[in-house]
């Protein structure tokens, strides 16, 4: 489903029938987890500039859900916080080249001098809330780890 959502946003700048998935559901391996990880490639319409690709995917339907526009109001009315660079786009581009990530895993701090991370869990009709709150424990704790933490 996130694959799908990924590769609908995509097709919003690239021309017809050049998405593809290199990559699907590849499994890296990283400390204290198994990330499974997903390559989406397009080629760009003719003349598509930066600001109307960071536009078509972002927020990454990956961490919004769908339909986006209604799950993007949920969340606004939902959540107490932003999530600052939590689920934004991490990447490097050069010229007409970019690689690109959800930001998923990630620290980064205020000046509060406070290290801080989002975590979450894909909740869906299906969900069992104890277990989507268990995810989200079991993220955080590898996090907290990470960061030299307790807990």
């Amino acid at each position: 489903m996130i694959v799908d959502l990924m590769r609908n946003d995509f097709s919003r700048i690239t021309t017809a029938g050049s998405v593809d998935v290199p990559r699907l559901l590849g499994i890296e391996k990283h400390p204290g987890l198994f990330h499974l990880v997903s390559d989406i490639t397009g080629r760009l319409k003719a003349n598509t500039q930066w600001p109307e690709i960071l536009n078509a995917l972002t927020p990454a339907g990956s961490v919004s859900g769908a339909p986006k526009s209604s799950a993007l109001k949920t969340i606004s009315d939902l959540e107490q916080k932003e999530r600052g660079p939590y689920c934004g786009v991490i990447g490097w581009s050069e010229g007409e080249q970019a690689i690109m990530s959800v930001g998923i895993r990630i620290f980064w701090s205020h000046q509060d001098g406070q290290i801080h991370f989002g975590t979450g869990a894909g909740i869906t009709w299906k969900s069992d809330a104890q277990s989507e709150w268990q995810e989200t424990q079991l993220k955080s704790e590898k996090l907290i780890s990470i960061a030299g933490g307790k807990r």
